[in-house]
């Protein structure tokens, strides 16, 4: 047992800390930095060849088989990894060397796309080779989007920070704008080997960046935390967090309904619009160019309309795109149709991501960003295969105007969940003293029980306990695993809080963790606190007796 104030040495506010400074150079100021740029630029080459890539697949299948159905499978086999493994990945990305992680990854992917390559030289593609291939890229796609993401913050200060998720939506686009084309302009002249191999060259030039990146890896010291502990931490900060909680509801809503285009070009291409692969990469291409004029728009869009204004009006904008395409447009309208509908799509996808990254600190960045491409992607891949059939049943125009018809109907009734504001200071505020100890503690026994006794006036009672359930949700983010507060049956004034930690280390991560933004949450605690001392803490640790588990547990 051990007892000290878990950052209670005083019932004022800690000082808050500086503002930052504004960042300059506005939108572009990222590409400065001369790391950010050549990551930021080998990406965009490397979307270009993995948008090349799937501009080949999506043709193939329907060549393979005209089966809506089909054409969902490999849409939702590009996927559906993420949403099986974007959490353990996140994992991975927290506690590996992110740069090495990365490298890996993407000579796997190289591989895929050779196989993909000399199946098509071979004449040997099936649909089921094409899902499996697929499926195997998603499972490479799955494990470095939390990674990339995560290493964001790495690359720019925070001021940069919602510049630099902007240029890299903004990059993707590009990507995005190029790659369909060019892919759909190879496949048509020379055939899908070609087109494939261009994604494998593009797999060398983001390695060779990614080799020439030094980057400074974490220190690894005794807390540093392992799989199965990293895993159960960021599941129960997800669980706890609130503000993660609206941004994954509003991104499933929206991207569910907004899949139903994805899911389904191929098809429109080719049956409502009678174009063939080259037109379905000019399609592809058109949605790219106005996501790019939606990046390039969106820091004015900004200036005079709030996140969930843009992702309401984004849900608008795909909707009329979605029910357009369905009374089969002429051609050149179609493209018109598509280059709204990428603007809208950046605009949704740019603002929900960098709330998400503003909302997260950076111990749990990765876990908690692959939470949110698991929620993002299982949409994607669910809506993928949900499309399909539902097109299968009663047409593909049937299909488009109801998607567009339901995300006119969420985005409406969503509009009144707010999204997070993300203004919050997520840096460690480091201001727990080291408990004082009897006597050394191993790392991992527990569990630990927290007791912290407060002296509270009768009249301040509701006004207490309602900054202590506010604290209480950053207690189970940083590590508590149960909660409450309980009242001396002989002293009501003697209030206790109390919440158990899985062992001693996770408690000293806890100290780590806690924010600034959340000491000032506990500040508000203290400040009902009446006694003449600051709150007393102790810390009870789960005894063994000899020969059996924790606390006398065989």
């Amino acid at each position: 047992m051990s007892d000290h104030t878990h950052g209670a040495t005083s019932s004022a506010p800690p000082a808050a800390p500086a503002s930052p400074p504004p960042a300059a150079g506005g939108a572009f100021a990222p590409l400065r930095r001369p790391v950010f740029a050549v990551l930021w630029g080998a990406t965009v080459l490397g979307n270009t060849g993995s948008f090349m890539r799937d501009v080949a697949s999506a043709w193939i299948v329907t060549d393979l088989s005209a089966s809506p159905a089909a054409v969902g499978m490999v849409q939702a086999a590009a996927m559906l990894p993420v949403f099986l493994l974007a959490i353990p990945a996140g994992v991975l990305s927290d506690i590996l060397d992110r740069r090495r992680f990365l490298i890996g990854i993407q000579i796997a992917l190289g591989l895929v796309s050779a196989a993909l390559m000399l199946l098509s030289m071979s004449g040997l593609m099936t649909v089921s080779s094409l899902v499996a291939l697929t499926f195997l890229g998603g499972v490479g796609a799955a494990l470095m989007a939390p990674t990339w993401q995560s290493i964001v913050p790495e690359l720019v200060p925070r001021p940069e920070l919602k510049s630099a998720v902007a240029l890299n939506s903004l990059g993707i686009n590009i990507a995005r704008s190029i790659g369909p084309a060019v892919g759909g302009l190879l496949l048509a002249s020379f055939g899908a080997a070609v087109t494939y191999g261009a994604d494998v060259a593009s797999y060398v030039l983001v390695i060779a960046a990614l080799w020439w990146w030094r980057r400074d890896a974490g220190a690894q010291d005794e807390l540093s935390e392992r799989f199965t502990g990293a895993f159960r931490a960021g599941l129960r900060y997800a669980r706890a967090s609130r503000e993660l909680h609206v941004v994954l509801l509003r991104a499933v809503f929206f991207f569910f309904f907004a899949s139903a285009v994805w899911a389904l070009l191929p098809l429109v291409a080719r049956e409502l619009l009678k174009g063939d692969a080259a037109y379905y990469g000019v399609l592809l291409g058109s949605v790219g160019a106005g996501a790019i004029a939606g990046a390039l728009l969106l820091p004015r869009l900004r200036a005079f309309a709030t996140a969930d204004g843009l992702v309401l009006g984004a849900a608008f904008v795909t909707a009329a795109a979605t029910a357009s395409l369905a009374f089969a447009p002429p051609r050149w309208l179609a493209l018109v149709v598509l280059l709204a509908m990428g603007g809208a799509w950046i605009i949704a996808l740019t603002t929900l991501n960098a709330t998400a990254q503003s909302i997260l600190p950076n111990w749990v960045r990765g876990r908690a960003l692959a939470v949110y491409l698991t929620a993002f992607n299982g949409a994607m891949a669910c809506g993928s295969i949900t499309w399909g059939l539902v097109a299968q049943q009663i047409g593909l125009a049937g299909a488009l105007l109801v998607s567009g018809a339901g995300l006119v109907v969420a985005g409406l009734i969503l509009h009144r969940v707010k999204l997070p504001a993300g203004e919050a200071d997520l840096t460690p505020a480091m201001h727990w003293p080291e408990p004082l100890l009897a006597a050394p503690v191993e790392n991992d026994r527990g569990p630990v029980l927290i007791l912290i006794e407060y002296r509270i006036a009768p009249e301040d009672r509701p006004a207490f306990l309602e900054a202590l359930y506010r604290l209480s949700a950053a207690r189970r983010r940083d590590g508590a695993y149960n909660w409450g507060v309980t009242e001396d049956a002989a002293d009501p004034s003697l209030m206790v809080e109390w919440f158990m930690v899985d062992s001693w280390a996770e408690h000293l991560r806890q100290h780590r963790r806690v924010s600034h933004a959340d000491a000032d949450v506990q500040a508000g605690v203290l400040k009902f606190h009446r006694g003449d001392a600051p709150p007393h803490a102790r810390h009870l640790i789960g005894a063994e007796r000899p020969g059996r588990g924790p606390g006398g547990v065989a």
